[in-house]
């Protein structure tokens, strides 16, 4: 059972991820605005939040932005709740440092499974390092350093540099990542991967060129 707090000034909305997230066997917090999230989150660190993107009081990429800066709650899943579906909204939040984004409306089943994917620990945190050349990846601080500089990753993005490394020299396809990374495969959702990519390979520096793009494939680091 995890945590999970929920910022959603939307009654309606709110009730139904509750309603959902409870019956997956969750317990649930829901909250209307940022001053009562981080009041919430002073007290008790969650294992995952579900933030609206458009608040009364502060933005959604403002509340993950500051969470990323602070040591106690950079590492928390954060999954974006948005009705805004362009893709400069939705690379804006990736940027922030949110794992993952849901578009209104979203079905119950759609929820369930995003937040069932973020929650879930890979096979990886079983090995303690990884490494690629200058690259290492440490398990146990779940911390990257790139020739000893530290690279700041989100969740998913840890997670997807991670499943690279595993299968060096191997070409992934969209279809394997979606299933390794996010547990799922809904409809349009290719545009998680690639965006994950870009923010990967700009926070990499010259080593993000290391990551390849396989045209109508998918992606391999060499």
């Amino acid at each position: 059972m995890a945590l999970i707090y929920i910022i959603e000034d939307d009654d309606s909305i709110r009730e139904i991820e509750e309603f959902a997230l409870i019956n997956a066997g969750h317990k649930v917090v829901g909250v209307t605005c940022a001053k009562d999230f981080y009041k919430r989150i002073g007290e008790v660190i969650p294992d995952l939040c579900l933030v609206d993107l458009m608040l009364p009081d502060e933005s959604g990429n403002e509340i993950v932005r500051k969470l990323r800066k602070n040591s106690e709650t950079k590492k928390v899943p954060v999954i974006m709740v948005t009705a805004k579906t362009t893709e400069l909204d939705l690379v804006k939040g990736i940027e922030d440092g949110a794992d993952d984004y849901i578009k209104k409306p979203f079905s119950v089943m759609e929820l369930i499974s995003r937040v069932k994917a973020l929650l879930r620990r890979t096979c990886t945190e079983e090995i303690k390092e990884m490494s690629l050349d200058g690259l290492v990846i440490n398990n146990e601080k779940r911390e990257v350093t790139v020739d000893g500089r530290v690279v700041e990753l989100t969740f998913k993005e840890y997670e997807l540099l991670s499943l690279f490394v595993i299968n060096k020299g191997i070409v992934l396809s969209r279809d394997k990542i979606m299933d390794e990374v996010w547990g799922t495969d809904y409809e349009g959702e290719s545009r998680t991967i690639d965006m994950h990519v870009k923010t990967l390979r700009q926070k990499l520096g010259d080593f993000g060129n290391r990551i390849r793009t396989i045209r109508n494939v998918g992606y391999v680091i060499e």
